[in-house]
């Protein structure tokens, strides 16, 4: 299976483990490239981000209605494991089931979960959605289809981003959009991570703007791994593409440097 994988490097090079970030629904690796893989990289972090198949260049579109998550959490089993050291695994949203269902089965040094789906399952939320868009959950079920919910930039913003957003930038990154596997939505919605399995640290990050993933949700998932969320306020859902994305990448750098054990947690503000 050839699967897409967008890299940046350091100047230099360094002892720390590389970061693997994982997309969520409907996205593929563009939406960590946009700012986090460069940034990561400026900050002194070997910086990776797949396309599961399926999603942007990587092979599988003729498959993705039913390719399940087992399939997803074995792409990134298949990236990591081509590694020279083991990463650190990112996931966002749905990215975050399949980071949490990987690292029950497989050692990394940390996992980061990004307005990740709890490990509870994402049924509350399609309940949500339900409610406020009936005709348009009616249409999933019936075309098999998850894209009806990002159809148009006025979904895509409910759904992903936030007020701050331009519509101009909401319609640009709307246009990345892809189709989304229903069978993947599905086991997302009624699939159970299993917490107690995972023995690597675990950094949980939340949107307080975010409709899809609320930062109740967040705090469960963090109270689930043994520890505490971090909540940024006035993000929404896509916090990799917010306008506040540097909040949440200097978090995720400062966990990484942490886990890395370099001296200064802390990551330098680099444009």
């Amino acid at each position: 299976m050839k699967l897409e994988l967008i890299s940046k490097y350091p100047a230099r090079e360094s002892p720390a483990p590389p970061l693997l970030f994982v997309h969520g629904a409907w996205h593929g690796a563009w939406c960590w490239d946009v700012h986090f893989l460069d940034f990561c990289a400026a900050n002194g972090f070997e910086a990776h981000a797949l396309s599961l198949r399926g999603h942007g260049q990587s092979e599988g579109h003729d498959k993705l209605r039913w390719t399940g998550i087992a399939s997803y959490v074995e792409d990134v089993a298949a990236v990591a494991g081509r590694m020279a050291r083991p990463p650190i695994v990112i996931g966002h949203s749905m990215g975050g089931f399949v980071v949490q269902t990987y690292l029950e089965t497989r050692a990394a040094p940390a996992g980061v979960l990004v307005a990740a789906v709890p490990p509870t399952g994402f049924l509350p939320g399609l309940l949500r959605a339900a409610r406020r868009h009936p005709w348009i959950f009616s249409k999933t079920q019936l075309t098999q289809d998850p894209y009806h919910f990002v159809a148009t930039p006025e979904l895509a913003r409910e759904v992903l981003f936030s007020a701050g957003m331009s519509d101009a930038l909401v319609e640009t990154y709307w246009r990345q959009l892809q189709n989304e596997s229903f069978l993947a939505f599905l086991s997302a919605c009624i699939g159970r991570p299993r917490p107690t399995r995972v023995k690597s640290p675990m950094l949980v990050l939340g949107g307080g703007a975010d409709a899809t993933i609320l930062p109740s949700e967040v705090q469960a998932t963090a109270r689930a791994y043994g520890t505490t969320a971090q909540i940024f306020p006035a993000t929404a859902h896509d916090m990799m593409l917010e306008p506040k994305w540097r909040d949440v990448a200097n978090a995720i750098l400062a966990f990484a440097k942490t886990i890395a054990g370099t001296p200064d947690p802390r990551a330098p503000n680099v444009s």
